[in-house]
């Protein structure tokens, strides 16, 4: 059984890889920005007492477990820091799927780029590590002069994309024994992706969840880019290692935590 935290679990890709996980045995940490989406996380624990919710300042015993959930606001560094903070106080994180995201607007760049990089530096442990891409990152420019990464302004939704795609590769490059991968989960009909859609939700969280636990020698790569399973090249900087050091270098200098 492994244990896995999934962000961004209150709706959409983040909360069906979440509900997906425990008929296969696994324990779920499932995140939500606030105590209300948290709540709305609830029905979760009658697909199975692996997924685990609730406050970690607070117990409340269902069954025979213990309800416990990860809240915060990602376009907070702080609360981001008191998330990994509390994970690196609980049970050791087997895997982590960065899935919470945004799709415009100033949150862009704190919630798809320095919460999840700010989650790698900090968290001690995971093996697997999946991070949420989207096409969209082919279109992504690979400069960082200028990026806010702050969240003043509006930030473009694939240049965050490109700059994790090239993270989630950095990051197999320097941690070997660490298994990390970008997904491409399709235009699927999410809150995010909207009801016309045409991509199947379901081969989007699936892919997710077979990477943070599957057995399937496939699942067990790194550093690669895939859609549904199947292995794409990525946009050609996300392997240029000028360029993953450069990202690194400035995330690291914003966010004062090295990877």
């Amino acid at each position: 059984m492994s244990r896995i935290l999934v962000t961004g679990s209150a709706d959409g890709l983040g909360r069906a890889a979440a509900a997906s996980l425990p008929a296969a045995g696994h324990e779920v940490v499932v995140h939500a920005r606030d105590k209300r989406r948290a709540a709305g996380l609830d029905p979760l624990t009658v697909r199975g007492a692996g997924i685990v919710v609730g406050d970690f300042t607070e117990r409340d015993v269902v069954g025979d477990f213990t309800e416990r959930d990860v809240v915060g606001d990602f376009t907070e560094r702080d609360a981001v820091r008191r998330v990994a903070a509390e994970l690196s106080g609980s049970a050791p994180l087997d895997a982590v799927v960065h899935n919470a995201g945004v799709w415009s607007g100033p949150a862009v760049m704190p919630v798809n780029v320095i919460a999840p990089y700010l989650l790698t530096a900090l968290l001690p442990g995971p093996r697997r590590l999946v991070y949420l891409s989207s096409g969209s990152h082919f279109r992504g420019r690979p400069r960082l002069g200028g990026v806010d990464w702050r969240g003043r302004t509006a930030g473009s939704y694939a240049d965050s994309k490109l700059f994790v795609t090239t993270l989630a590769a950095a990051v197999a490059r320097l941690r070997p024994g660490v298994l990390s991968n970008a997904v491409d989960p399709g235009w699927v009909p999410t809150r995010m992706g909207g009801p016309n859609a045409p991509d199947d939700l379901e081969l989007g969280h699936e892919t997710q969840a077979w990477l943070a636990a599957g057995d399937d020698p496939r699942a067990l790569t790194s550093g690669r880019y895939r859609y549904h399973r199947r292995l794409r090249e990525p946009h050609r900087a996300v392997h240029d290692t000028a360029f993953q050091t450069r990202l690194l270098h400035a995330l690291a200098e914003e966010t004062g935590a090295a990877l």
